[in-house]
């Protein structure tokens, strides 16, 4: 048996609660049974609490597409979760003060020239894919020590935080080839092609159109969606500087937290 609405909502307003005060708390699922259902129904209340502050979503991340964040996090399925406007980066930008333990990862985001829905293939949303780019997801939990089940971290947005957008892949039609390095205060940490994401990245989107479709939505023309961390991924501390390379020449940056959270769109 699920939650209750009341109950949805009770643990949203914990959640953002927590994220506000940048504080950690116990998993959800140390307290109460949580259904893959619930944990959804959750990341929609507090996907709401983003828009009535005035954000909007401009696209979706997967989750624990590859074997190195699965078992890293110790997660055996994907997930997934909104992007807002409130979380694109440039590439170079500094994270401000606001997130509690920032972590970062490399990914392929892809950009959508029009929508996709319906029962699709890898080649449709290829088809519909206007641009691949390089970037860096900086994820973001409430849980102590990134300690949770995939239910708490479905209700936690998939730890969606920043989405550092770096520059275009030229070539669309091999990324499942497309190498990545990952550095942290440059020394290599990571390395791995594009097919570690669901053996292509487009292969990610084609389960999340599906996923998407049960709640009635769809991609969106603009919309961007990063197809899930390459490597494992390591934290973001004051003074870091964390980049990846794609393919030997394509670079993309994020610096480690300052005070100031206000950063350039």
């Amino acid at each position: 048996m699920g939650l209750t609405a009341t109950e949805v909502e009770t643990w949203a307003a914990e959640l953002a609660g927590a994220r506000h005060e940048r504080r950690t708390r116990a998993p959800i699922t140390d307290t109460v049974p949580l259904t893959l259902a619930d944990a959804y129904a959750i990341q929609g209340v507090l996907t709401e609490r983003r828009l009535a502050a005035g954000e909007r979503i401009v696209g979706w991340k997967l989750g624990y597409t590859s074997p190195a964040m699965r078992t890293q996090m110790g997660i055996d399925q994907p997930n997934f979760g909104p992007l807002t406007d409130a979380m694109i980066l440039t590439t170079g930008a500094t994270v401000g003060t606001a997130l509690i333990h920032p972590r970062v990862e490399p990914e392929i985001g892809l950009r959508f020239g029009r929508p996709v829905h319906g029962d699709v293939t890898v080649d449709d949303v290829l088809d519909a894919v206007v641009e691949a780019f390089a970037c860096l997801e900086v994820v973001d939990s409430v849980f102590h020590d990134y300690r949770f089940r995939l239910e708490d971290n479905t209700a936690d947005g998939s730890s969606a935080a920043r989405v550092v957008v770096g520059p275009a892949l030229v070539d669309l039609s091999h990324l499942d080839a497309v190498t990545v390095v990952m550095r942290h205060n440059g020394a290599e940490v990571g390395a791995a092609t594009g097919a570690a994401a669901s053996g292509h990245p487009a292969a990610g989107v084609v389960w999340l159109v599906s996923q998407l479709a049960r709640e009635g939505r769809r991609i969106e023309a603009g919309d961007i969606v990063i197809t899930g961390g390459l490597t494992r991924a390591v934290p973001l501390q004051a003074g870091d500087v964390v980049d990846a390379v794609f393919d030997g020449h394509t670079r993309v940056s994020v610096r480690g937290p300052v005070d100031d959270d206000v950063q350039p769109r």
